[in-house]
C-alpha cells in the first residue's frame, strides 16, 4: 500500500515523501540512497506516516505538505487540525 511520510533529518529539517514500500524507502534514506536531500542530512527519523489505497492520493498529500510551513506541518502531525487555517502562508497579510 502507498504511504505519505514525514522524516526529521539530523539538521532538524523535515523531508516529506511518498512511496509504495515505507520500510524499504526508510532503509534507502538511512543508507543515503533515498534522496539527495536526506543523503546529506542523515540519520533520519520517521515522525509521521499515513497509508492510502491509491498512490495518487499519497502523492497529492505529499505535494500539499511540501508547500506548508514547518509550524503547519508540526500542527498537522500533532493532530491539531484546528490550528491549520491560522498557519496558512499569507494568512496574516
Amino acid at each position: 500500500m502507498p504511504f505519505t511520510y514525514i522524516l526529521r533529518c539530523a539538521d532538524s529539517t523535515y523531508y516529506v515523501g511518498s512511496t509504495w514500500d515505507l520500510a524499504r524507502r526508510l532503509s534507502q534514506h538511512q543508507a543515503g540512497t533515498g534522496a539527495r536531500y536526506t543523503a546529506r542530512r542523515r540519520p533520519v527519523e520517521l515522525l509521521w506516516s499515513l497509508e492510502f489505497e491509491r498512490i495518487e492520493d499519497a502523492y497529492a498529500l505529499e505535494k500539499q505538505l511540501q508547500g506548508w510551513s514547518r509550524a503547519k506541518r508540526e500542527a498537522f502531525m500533532a493532530g491539531r487540525f484546528d490550528l491549520l487555517p491560522g498557519l496558512a502562508r499569507g494568512h496574516n497579510r
